[in-house]
């Protein structure tokens, strides 16, 4: 097979490349000058069109693509059999050359940059401001990229850290241009580079399948370091809370009242930490909800499957999915406004005495929000079922409700307990609703006409405001969120062992 091409190739792809870092210059020049007017009513911040960045380096991995595209069969004489890779695997390559190194750099300079402003713009402050404690000069460091960004100040600023403003808006200007042209250098290098090597007897496939299976690997990893992250960070806080607190009294203590002197002149309680009431709610609330949204989802489910024209499917099931984008603030208003004092007021008729705030006014709207989970993981649990089991069991004369009692929900069984079980997760991690509609108060009780709250509700509650880490009350919210990631950690993992042990493997 013969391909022509005529050339022209480098000449657009090089044209492409100035494009798109003419694009940053176009946009952030008129922006990136700064006012040298006095006061802090003439200090801009300079526009850093970061987006533009990425754009531009897109714009040259496109380049490098199409270059590396018809670069190799220039050198095949357009004969694409005489090349080892397609002629798309050479674009890749010379893509991948242009762009990964330029992003890599991106992405490292965002990092390692403001570091660095920083310790620049500490340095070049007066010795009086320079050598103070590290909390205030924090508070200074915060003070000054507030004034850098025009924002509101809340003191009236000296000139020092007017001064101090400028040079922190000089020296980002400094560094967002130096960073542009070092990504430019780069891209244009892994351009070159990526091009010069094109030939037939290249192996581009190879190199850029490789190259991607480095990079899966690269974000399976800083996943895997995220979460072992957030485990520490848990780990660290909760140990130097249970210094505080014995960790028996905290997981099996009857009385929640954080309320504690965060400083040494403030008078307050000692506090009481036992987490039991907390649980208590979260495991009621949680059951309320699952028992509003197994059924309703179940059988949402197994009519979608097994009864629903295919035309009337098409229009319920995105209907009944609208509920899981609706955002959680909604659910928690309609808690609030419509459920809560329905209840209260159906109560009030009966000789009931409900709570403003109620379990059961929370639970009932978590189950509805939680309907679309558990109804879409069960359908797509039962439509996995083979279709040869269903006319197996019509062939026996079974009726259809017979089928589905019998056959499709026993064999789809491990996978919607496990999809039950992951909607539990879900509704254990609530926060609003629970916020709207069942209060802060920490009862321990089984009435689901009562007041409650739960973990996560707590865990805001001990984190709003101006806290200092070094309290008892502050503290309690990471040993409440350690405990409940071993628990969700234990009902997902509970979940696949089921899903796993019990799940039949259809051929």
């Amino acid at each position: 097979m013969r391909y022509e091409r005529t050339g022209g190739g480098f000449n657009l792809a090089a044209l492409l490349l100035a494009a798109g870092f003419s694009l940053i210059a176009f946009h952030a020049g008129p922006a990136l000058a700064l006012d040298t007017a006095g006061g802090t009513a003439g200090l801009t911040a300079p526009f850093r069109p970061i987006y533009l960045v990425l754009a531009a380096i897109l714009v040259a991995a496109l380049a490098g693509f199409y270059m590396g595209r018809t670069q190799s069969l220039r050198t095949a004489g357009g004969q694409i059999r005489d090349l080892h890779s397609l002629p798309s695997y050479y674009g890749f390559y010379v893509a991948l050359w242009c762009g990964l190194p330029a992003f890599v750099l991106f992405v490292a300079w965002m990092i390692v940059e403001p570091g660095i402003v920083d310790d620049m713009v500490l340095a070049g402050l007066p010795s009086s401001l320079s050598e103070l404690p590290p909390q205030r000069l924090g508070l200074i460091l915060n003070d000054i990229h507030n004034l850098a960004a025009g924002e509101g100040f809340a003191r009236v600023a000296d000139e020092q850290m007017v001064a101090a403003a400028r040079h922190y808006n000089a020296l980002r200007e400094i560094g967002f241009w130096a960073m542009v042209a070092a990504i430019a250098a780069f891209a244009a290098g892994g351009l070159y580079h990526g091009r010069a090597r094109i030939a037939p007897a290249l192996r581009a496939r190879n190199g850029v399948e490789r190259t991607i299976t480095v990079m899966m690997i690269v974000c399976s990893t800083v996943s895997i370091f995220v979460t072992i992250g957030i485990v520490l960070s848990l780990l660290f806080e909760a140990i130097r809370f249970f210094q505080l607190v014995p960790f028996w009294d905290f997981l099996f203590g009857l009385e929640w009242s954080p309320q504690t002197a965060i400083r040494k002149d403030q008078v307050g309680s000692a506090g009481a930490f036992g987490a039991i009431p907390l649980f208590a709610g979260t495991l009621l609330i949680t059951f309320i909800a699952m028992c509003v949204a197994v059924p309703i989802g179940l059988m949402s489910a197994i009519y979608l499957s097994e009864y629903c024209p295919r035309h009337l499917r098409g229009i319920i099931k995105p209907a009944l999915e609208i509920l899981a984008g609706v955002p959680t603030v909604v659910y928690g208003f309609f808690a609030a406004l419509v459920v809560a004092p329905f209840f209260r007021d159906t109560g009030m008729v009966i000789g009931l005495d409900v709570a403003s705030e109620s379990a059961l006014a929370a639970g009932m709207v978590m189950g509805i929000m939680i309907i679309p989970f558990v109804s879409s993981l069960s359908d797509d649990v039962i439509n996995a079922v083979p279709q040869a089991m269903r006319d197996g069991s019509y062939a026996l004369g079974a009726t259809r409700s017979e089928t589905v009692r019998q056959v499709i929900v026993p064999a789809a069984l491990p996978g919607i307990v496990g999809g039950i079980l992951l909607a539990v997760s879900r509704a254990i991690g609530e926060t609003m609703i629970v916020v709207m509609a069942a209060g802060l108060a920490a009862n321990l009780t089984a009435n689901p006409l009562e007041a409650v709250t739960t973990v996560t509700v707590q865990m805001v509650t001990l984190l709003v405001g101006d806290q200092e880490f070094d309290s008892a009350k502050t503290l309690a919210a990471f040993a409440l969120g350690l405990v409940l990631f071993f628990i969700t950690l234990g009902l997902n993992v509970f979940a696949l062992r089921i899903v796993r042990k019990y799940r039949e493997i259809y051929d």
